[in-house]
């Protein structure tokens, strides 16, 4: 009795260990053929090895090849049914068991029963699957085992101790159960989790269009400013070369956002060169200036006249940060305000800062600022905010925000380095 019951627990470990590998499987499940052959060797695997292990009971050799016999013939249809019905009887035939032809004769019967319900089966529920699969597995067992014991005519061993004989039908029907009722599971997991990746990228793609949509407004925002300015009687030329300077740049640094958004897949190799952050203050304030204009925000401009301060890095990549970062701080001031740039040298940091006295932020929002997906403001993706911090890091910059609600914000931007001369800049 504990040798029958070590034998049975051996079966079941045998049938239920290719389900480890079966989610590698399903996700090749577009690919028919590959499916199908893997699903083939899963399956094969477990038929042999179930034969190889049979349980010896009053004369009768019973095991559960019915099992993964049935459970490949359902899920990869007719072509996997008959190559394992083929490894079954090659199987048989190596292992030296008699009378080849009659069980070849006693088998084909229940390949007619696989071929009525495979055709039903992927359509039905999964109770109703799970009954289809205990009434095939034990209609292959009870077609094959009667036939083939007619044909050598022992058939009374069949029923010589009917008890054992229909507990091992019962066990057989519990395993196959529990067996199709993991694979819907593991199936109905794989297919939610597709879908949410689905869902996600559809997100992203939605997220990242707004994010496009942002980064390429400011530029389009400081153009048309200038445009107007143009428009003003009595401007002199000098003006309207700077005001057009200006304007040109911008588009440029639009058609570079363009651009990047559009190889984010196989990004191009950056353009490293010195960028003087007092060059940059005086470029930011005057491409923020009509914007500021507009909301009734004064600007003021802080520079390290003495000296340079150089720090490597991309500098269109660094102006479209530091322009967004800029105009999230006006628009941080609706009922108007003052914007601070500044640039300095402290110690070996060499600093940019962006000061305004808006509505401030809590240190909970200050945490998130700069994660995917979260914003202070009403519309914000984020990703604006998200992609400037990123360039910053990427130019082993280092990111330190003040806030207090109602008294406005500070982002500071450090960079190692020291200041150097217009000569060695270049």
């Amino acid at each position: 009795m504990v040798a029958q019951f070590k034998d049975f627990i051996l079966n079941i470990f045998l049938i239920f260990s290719p389900l480890v590998f079966y989610p590698y499987i399903f996700r090749v499940k577009g690919k028919l053929l590959l499916y199908r052959f893997l699903l083939y060797i899963l399956f094969a695997i477990a038929l042999i090895t179930t034969m190889s292990f049979p349980i010896h009971i009053h004369g009768l050799t019973y095991d559960f090849r019915s099992i993964p016999l049935a459970i490949g013939s359902l899920y990869g249809g007719m072509p996997v049914a008959l190559l394992l019905y083929a490894t079954l009887l090659i199987f048989r035939y190596l292992s030296g068991n008699p009378n080849e032809l009659f069980y070849l004769f006693a088998l084909l019967p229940s390949l007619i029963v696989v071929y009525g319900i495979n055709k039903r089966y992927q359509a039905l529920k999964l109770p109703h699957k799970i009954m289809a699969a205990i009434l095939l597995c034990t209609s292959i067992k009870l077609i094959t085992f009667s036939l083939y014991l007619s044909m050598i005519g022992s058939l009374e061993l069949l029923y010589k101790k009917p008890i054992e004989t229909l507990e091992t039908y019962l066990l057989q029907g519990v395993i196959i159960g529990i067996g199709i009722y993991l694979i819907e599971i593991l199936g109905k997991y794989f297919y939610m989790q597709e879908e949410v990746i689905r869902s996600e990228k559809m997100k992203i793609v939605g997220d990242m269009a707004a994010s496009v949509a942002h980064e390429i407004r400011n530029p389009l925002t400081t153009v048309r400013g200038f445009i107007e300015l143009l428009g003003t009687a009595n401007l002199s030329q000098q003006k309207k070369e700077f005001y057009k300077k200006i304007s040109l740049e911008e588009l440029d640094r639009a058609q570079l956002i363009i651009t990047d958004y559009l190889t984010l897949a196989k990004p191009d190799p950056e353009t490293v060169e010195n960028i003087d952050l007092n060059e940059e203050v005086h470029y930011l304030s005057n491409v923020l200036l009509t914007y500021a204009n507009y909301n009734n925000i004064q600007i003021k401009e802080y520079t390290a006249e003495e000296q340079p301060l150089f720090v490597a890095g991309d500098r269109y990549k660094f102006r479209q940060a530091m322009i967004n970062i800029g105009k999230n701080a006006i628009e941080a001031m609706p009922g108007g305000g003052l914007l601070e740039i500044r640039s300095e040298k402290y110690q070996d940091q060499l600093l940019i800062s962006i000061n305004d006295t808006g509505c401030g932020m809590t240190q909970e929002q200050i945490r998130r600022l700069g994660t995917p997906y979260y914003s202070t403001k009403e519309k914000g993706t984020g990703l604006g905010t998200m992609v400037s911090f990123g360039i910053i890091k990427k130019m082993n910059g280092k990111i330190d925000i003040q806030s207090r609600v109602g008294a406005g914000t500070s982002f500071q931007f450090s960079f190692a380095g020291k200041a150097k001369s217009g000569r060695e800049a270049g």
